[in-house]
């Protein structure tokens, strides 16, 4: 993949529940991030006592980040009831020339701040709340 502009990472939210999904604000800075969670499997036959990994059975999970500042009222709304209502929602976080990863997320956290002298910003916390899907571009 070759270098690309961070703006064209787009964050989308199936906002009506239908398939329709609609990209999220005014976001500046958006992240994307997988794990998966390890388990042990060593015991005191393992080779040299080096530690022993199980395929395939750890947790996996994602994490989307992103700050910035709302287009409109609309938006801002949208956000705010997701999150005082748990609401889990479809979401597709599209990464140019590598792909779209879609799938149900959580609003974990919704922060609000500004200075005084400019406008107020947003930061804006999802985890992962299903299995996802990844397409490639």
């Amino acid at each position: 993949m070759t270098a690309q502009k961070g703006k064209d990472l787009l964050l989308k939210v199936d906002s009506g529940g239908g398939g329709g999904f609609v990209t999220v604000a005014g976001l500046r800075a958006r992240t994307l991030a997988f794990n998966a969670a390890t388990v042990d499997a060593t015991d005191q036959e393992s080779a040299g006592r080096w530690r022993e990994l199980l395929e395939g059975a750890g947790l996996k999970t994602a994490r989307v980040s992103g700050s910035g500042i709302f287009k409109d009222a609309a938006s801002d709304e949208t956000l705010r009831q997701y999150f005082f209502a748990g609401t889990l929602r479809d979401w597709q976080v599209i990464v140019p020339d590598f792909g779209t990863v879609e799938g149900p997320f959580q609003i974990a956290s919704l922060e609000y701040g500004g200075r005084h002298d400019g406008e107020v910003s947003f930061e804006l916390g999802l985890e992962s709340a299903g299995a996802l899907a990844f397409t490639a571009a």
